[in-house]
């Protein structure tokens, strides 16, 4: 060791820059690799619902005296339901204010006590009408469905009481009342108290309309006659109908009331459309990953090669000394191997302090120790293979040839 750090010390520029370039690319590329991670994570969730037995439509009505597209009346609400049994393939419908992974979602406060405001959870609030969790295909692990009676008129922005039952996931149930069963347990809707549901069923698994509010899975549902406010229709149907049933939906719902637009969406291209910028914000990081790996690969092999043909005097004298291949071959790794460490050494703490700042900035996870080490065998690798080929050219050098060059 003490000849190869002798030698180094003659080269400190070109050693630095090479340095730097690996810290540079270990840092980026340890932070990719855990970007990458938790975005695939995320597309591997299953949402809750049967995803490709789904179809929605939301409307917009043109009235002038309907603000904001609201709903004209249970009459209508109906009407539009019993026209969309009709279609060939629908299963059930049911009415909801939002769907898993879908974007349109009503964030909510609640309370473990009434009175204070230190037990306040935000949580994502579901609508549903009567078969939401059948037309859905909502699994519960414990406790009902709602009872029929149990289905109020019930507005999150209005006046109106709410229901007296709610349905939570297991996630919220776990925060709520850890270890406990929550079958039962009061749910307060707002700090006086007088806003209170309990709890009648929970579900294993359901995840909210947009995974980065609070927890992925922090929600409830509570039981309407009729959504209030940006109502969606839910149609439940056979696999093989999506396309045809979505394509019905807006002519359908124009023969109830023309005074209206109709927008249907196949849910499975809405799960799709959610994820789009994550699997293009993947593919971007995997260029750059790419990208980084090639530049210093290239580097290490630059400096690798310059540095044979300016030491062919310094091969040729160990070689005649009794040097063997195998001694050259170690010699030139072994170095790589020390220029390497220090930067993948100083690119593991640049890692730890630029996941840092990409957590106060865009509020990202904490990047788990496991890609530190990944980070590091990713570059470590590269090197001593950048290096191999320069190494082996350096190891097939007659001593004699070595001699007579200089």
């Amino acid at each position: 060791m003490h000849p190869i750090v002798a030698a180094l010390k003659h080269h400190r520029t070109t050693i630095a820059l090479v340095v730097i370039e690996i810290a540079l690319a270990c840092a980026i590329i340890t932070n990719a690799l855990s970007l990458i991670s938790d975005r695939l994570a995320a597309m591997r969730m299953t949402t809750g619902v049967v995803d490709n037995q789904l179809v929605w439509a939301s409307t917009n009505y043109l009235d002038l005296g309907q603000a904001n597209g609201a709903k004209k009346g249970t009459g209508l609400v109906a009407a539009d339901m019993a026209a969309l049994r009709d279609i060939p393939g629908v299963k059930s419908v049911a009415e909801t204010d939002g769907l898993p992974l879908n974007g349109n979602y009503i964030s909510m406060s609640i309370y473990r006590q009434p009175g204070d405001k230190h037990s306040a959870l935000d949580v994502v609030e579901y609508l549903g009408t009567l078969g939401t969790l059948d037309t859905l295909g909502i699994q519960l692990t414990e406790g009902r469905d709602f009872l029929p009676q149990e289905y109020v008129d019930y507005d999150p922005f209005g006046n109106k009481p709410p229901p007296s039952a709610v349905i939570v996931t297991h996630a919220l149930a776990e925060q709520l009342w850890p270890g406990e069963d929550p079958l039962g347990k009061p749910v307060y809707l707002d700090d006086t108290g007088k806003n209170v549901v309990y709890v009648v069923g929970v579900i294993g698994h359901l995840l909210n309309p947009s995974i980065k509010y609070q927890s992925a899975e922090k929600n409830l549902i509570l039981p309407v006659k009729t959504v209030a406010a940006n109502p969606l229709y839910v149609l439940r149907v056979r696999p093989n109908q999506r396309e045809a049933v979505s394509r019905q939906l807006p002519k359908v719902l124009t023969r109830v009331d023309a005074a209206r637009t109709v927008e249907a969406h196949v849910y499975s291209d809405t799960v799709a459309s959610y994820f789009h910028g994550d699997r293009a914000m993947v593919w971007l990081l995997i260029v750059v990953i790419v990208c980084l790996l090639a530049v210093t690969a290239l580097g290490v092999v630059g400096l690798s090669s310059f540095w044979v043909q300016q030491r062919t005097r310094q091969i040729g004298i160990r070689r005649a000394l009794g040097a063997t291949r195998a001694d050259i071959l170690r010699y030139f790794l072994t170095e790589n191997f020390l220029i390497v460490s220090v930067g993948v050494l100083m690119g593991l703490l640049g890692a730890v302090a630029l996941n840092l700042w990409l957590m106060d900035h865009y509020e990202l996870h904490r990047m788990p120790l496991v890609w530190l080490p990944a980070g590091a065998l990713v570059l470590w690798s590269l090197g001593q293979l950048a290096v191999l080929a320069p190494a082996l050219r350096a190891s097939h050098v007659p001593p004699v040839v070595a001699t007579r060059s200089v």
